[in-house]
Formats: C-alpha cells, structure tokens, sequence
C-alpha cells in the first residue's frame, strides 16, 4: 500500500468574484438523470519538475484564473422544494463558491509502479484521485470539481473528480487545456470567452420538477467494490488498422470508412463477452456515450461548455450471434445504431424521461456485470497536449468511479494513431482474456 501524506486542502475561487449574468443554469433530463452516479474521476501523468519552478503555488494561481473561464465548475449545486405540487428541482448556482485542490506527497511511489509494462493497474492508486464515492446529488455541498496534485518519487499526478452534471469529456479537457496554457505562459488574452450548451427540449418547461420521493430514496453504498480489475490496453496504429482491414474484408466493403474507436469497440465487446461465462442464448449489450453537440437540430458549437452525452445502446443480440457473426458484424451492428440517432430520439428520451421519471440509482449498467460493455471517453481528447510548463503527460488514467465490470474508457495513446482502453472486468474474465491468443494479437 502505498503512503500518502496529503499537505493541504484549499478552495480555490475565481479571481473575478462577481458573477453577475452567470448565476443560473438549468438542467436538462439527461443531466438529472444522473443525479445519483459518482462524480467521474481522471488523471494524468506527468514528469516530475524542477521544484524551484514552484508548480504548486503556479497550479493554484492559474486554477483561479481558469475558473474565471469555465465559471459552472466554481458554482454548487442548488436545490428548490416546491411545497405547490410536493417536488424539488435543481439547477447550478454559479456563484462563485470555488473549486477544491488538494496537494498530497507520496514519496514511496514512483512513476514505474503506475506504468507497469503489462497495463495492470495497482489499488492503491484510487488514493491519487479526490471525491471517491461522491454522487452528483452531493454537489448540494461539495465542490463540482475537485483537483489533487500528488507529488511522487519522480513524477506528479494531477487527479481529478467533477460533477457529471455540470460537464462532459468533451468539456472537461477543454477546461485542462485553458487552466494548462494559463500556467504555461501565464497569459489568457487570447482565450475564448465560455459558450454554455444553451439548450434545452423545444416545449418543455424548466425548471423540471421532480418528485420528493424519487429524490429521498437512499443512494446505493459509498463503498468502493473489490470485485472488478483494472487494466490498461494499448492499441498501436498498426493494431488498430488490421482491426478496421479485417472489419471491412468481413463486411464486403472496401471503401467503408471505419471508425477506429468502433472497430477496437466491437473487438473488445466480442472478447469480453466470449469469456463472460454467459450461455449462446443470453442477450448481451453494448452501449456508446455520444455527444450530442452535432446531432441535435439546430446544431450546437462543437466548442460548447455542459454535459451533452446521451448513451446509446446497440441493438440487443445474443451471445452465440455476437460470437458466431464475427467482428465486422459486431462494428455494424455499433455503426448503424450510431449513424442512425437523430434529434427526434433525443427528444423521444426526454420527453419519456419527465413523463416516467426514472432516475439512475447508480451507474450505467450497475447490474450488468456480465452481459454488457460501457464505451465511454474518446480517443479525439487531446489528452496528451496539456502542457503546464515542465512537460506534456506520459500518461492519462481513469479513476474508479462508476466502475462495473465491462466498463470501458477510450484514450488517445501517447503515439500518434494509438488508442489506449482503460478496462474494468471481472477477474475470472480479465485471467481468460488475458490467455486469449486471437484477443491479444490484436493489442500491443
């Protein structure tokens, strides 16, 4: 196990303290959906610098001047009882209350205890992440965003959690790599001012009200479950282009473009699935997060701060077919669901979701510990380009919130062209996927 010493706990506010015009923001049903699921948790590796720099004190400063940009991630999470029809809503108070930043030393570890050569990932390293068992509801009194910079024997890992509801990936790196640059050059003058999503469902009156009763229902335990592994696989471009060769040889169509997260998708989805101890008629799942930005009608700017994700589910098939039918079938099978999304099923889900009210209790999936794979993230973040000023990372991890079995989270690998897959999974399944030849000559 290793020792962490944790130095100091600090709010860090906007230096520009009045938020007048940014006091408000509503949300959607996609967003209070996910009332109940942990903040989502990543982190990156990096060098460790020159401690004359003094990063430390440079990271805070920069933090403050960050949060006057991406203002949502310093507010809190309000909630309104409505005595008139015994509901409650919510919004994000963007007030200005501050994010939270951490500074731990943990001189015990080294950068060779996290990057193992075979992608295992260590236990102990949940402890370099903040807000471990936090839920979004929690934002009611804790920081929608909270930072940890733990100083190790020759590097530094910055971790970090944030309230899913305010902020998707997309958002979240946008923010890393302002708050970076900030650091980096100590200037903002050309930074772009925040586009918040600005959107909401045509006809459908916000605040949305909810029922007292579907937010008094205890949330499931804070305990972390022992019962799932981690491991990290990397995908070189080489991989990745025999995957997408093989794909198209299987689907007759040469001139398909393949997209390369849905073809190491549909590969990592039949070789869970393949040792998930589950018989040929079992149904299995896979669901995609997608960002809506350029889906909805009217479009929204690819640059706009929020969480736009819907998660959508790939047609149900059993498990004999997914194995039987073989991998260009499997990418079709993600393909056509992807291409085929339209405003109108965004707009269909909303609208179902006031109208049922059914609020996630825990994370996607919590109860498909066998049958499913959770694709999430994306390799198009440009993870490796936040530079602080002593180097760019050597690695982005995933925390593990919201963890279950057959989650998987999707990187841009440090090589141009890779794809690195942070992956939860049993470990009666992780011990056979790992003695499957046909799975990993297919990964680096």
């Amino acid at each position: 196990m290793a020792d962490v010493t944790f130095i100091s706990s600090s709010i860090v506010r906007p230096q520009i303290i009045n938020q007048e015009g940014r006091e408000k923001i509503h949300l959607t049903p996609f967003d209070l959906n996910l009332l109940y699921v942990d903040y989502t948790q990543r982190g990156l590796l990096f060098p460790k610098p020159d401690p004359e720099t003094h990063f430390i004190s440079r990271l805070r400063t920069s933090l403050s001047s960050a949060l006057d940009i991406y203002f949502p991630f310093a507010g809190r999470l309000n909630k309104v009882e409505n005595h008139e029809d015994e509901t409650v809503s919510f919004y994000i108070n963007c007030d200005g209350s501050g994010a939270k930043f951490i500074h731990a030393v943990s001189d015990s570890v080294s950068v060779s205890d996290l990057l193992r050569p075979d992608g295992s990932v260590p236990d102990f390293f949940r402890i370099f992440y903040p807000m471990n068992g936090v839920k979004s509801i929690d934002g009611l009194s804790e920081p929608l965003l909270a930072l940890q910079v733990t100083e190790m024997r020759d590097g530094v890992f910055i971790g970090f959690g944030y309230n899913h509801m305010v902020a998707d990936g997309a958002s979240i790196w946008n923010f890393f790599r302002t708050w970076s640059k900030i650091c980096s050059n100590g200037q903002r003058e050309n930074l772009q001012p925040l586009a918040l999503k600005g959107w909401f469902v045509d006809g459908m009156d916000f605040p949305i009200h909810i029922p007292v009763s579907d937010t008094e229902t205890s949330p499931p335990s804070r305990e972390l479950s022992p019962t799932f592994k981690e491991r990290v696989f990397h995908f070189t471009k080489r991989n990745i282009s025999d995957l997408k060769a093989k794909v198209n040889g299987e689907i007759g169509l040469r001139d398909h473009k393949v997209s390369s997260l849905q073809a190491v998708s549909a590969h990592m989805w039949r070789s869970i699935i393949r040792h998930s101890g589950l018989n040929q008629e079992e149904k299995t799942r896979c669901f995609v997060a997608v960002d809506l930005r350029q889906r909805l009608n009217p479009r929204l700017d690819k640059e706009c701060f929020g969480h736009v994700i819907y998660n959508s589910v790939v047609t149900t098939t059993t498990v004999g077919e997914l194995h039987d039918q073989g991998l260009g079938w499997a990418f079709l099978q993600i393909n056509n669901m992807l291409r085929s999304l339209t405003n109108e099923d965004y707009r269909i889900y909303a609208e179902n979701w006031v109208r049922n009210m059914k609020i996630q209790k825990s994370g996607l999936g919590s109860k498909m510990t066998r049958d499913s794979v959770i694709v999430s993230s994306s390799p198009r973040f440009e993870v490796y380009d936040n530079d602080f000023g002593w180097g760019k990372p050597i690695a982005v991890r995933a925390g593990p919130s919201n963890s279950i079995s057959g989650k998987l989270v999707f990187f841009r690998g440090i090589e141009e062209g890779c794809i690195d897959v942070h992956a939860f999974l049993l470990p009666d399944v992780l011990v056979k996927l790992l003695a499957d030849v046909e799975f990993l000559e297919k990964c680096g």
